[in-house]
């Protein structure tokens, strides 16, 4: 088994949002390798915060691992892409990148709860320059979640990716 679609992209994206909303459409399953994370080892904060940025990636990665051997729409986190294996995996599948201008991005850090973007927008805006190079080779095409809604951009993307089945 593999995923229809792998949703990679930056924090606060909208990747969980739009691949539950593709998954519903598609009447497929949906999988959020950070989802995934917190049901086993608790909050991402805290993980950061007690334990560590590098134990996150170890459990990170086999949320991937797990995730990428189900059927449906997989969401990644963010940095789950920096991992070379993760690369690997994804070589062979189809990879949606998730992004939105700095503008649609600023509000949706409002909560603090995202540990690598203390900084708000000029932190993310860093975070997207390093990794903009991962995202763009591994990508088969984008999707901006900065205009429009939700829901119009889950339709157009499960049209999409309805076809190519």
């Amino acid at each position: 088994m593999t995923p229809i679609a792998v949703l990679i992209g930056p924090p606060a994206a909208g990747k969980s949002r739009l691949g539950k909303r593709v998954a519903a459409l598609l009447g497929v399953g949906f999988a959020d390798t950070d989802k995934m994370v917190v049901a086993e080892h608790g909050p991402i904060p805290a993980i950061f915060e007690n334990i560590g940025e590098p134990q996150f990636r170890v459990w990170e990665r086999d949320a991937v691992s797990d995730a990428l051997s189900s059927s449906g729409i997989v969401s990644l986190g963010g940095g789950a892409v920096v991992n070379t294996d993760t690369q690997r995996d994804l070589e062979n599948l189809r990879v949606v990148l998730v992004t939105a201008t700095p503008e649609a991005i600023a509000p949706r850090l409002v909560s603090g709860t995202r540990p690598l973007l203390a900084g708000g927008i000029d932190a993310w805006t860093a975070l997207l320059a390093a990794r903009r190079p991962i995202y763009d080779r591994l990508a088969e095409f984008t999707v901006d979640t900065s205009r429009g809604s939700m829901d119009s951009i889950a339709e157009a993307l499960a049209e999409r990716l309805g076809q190519n089945r």
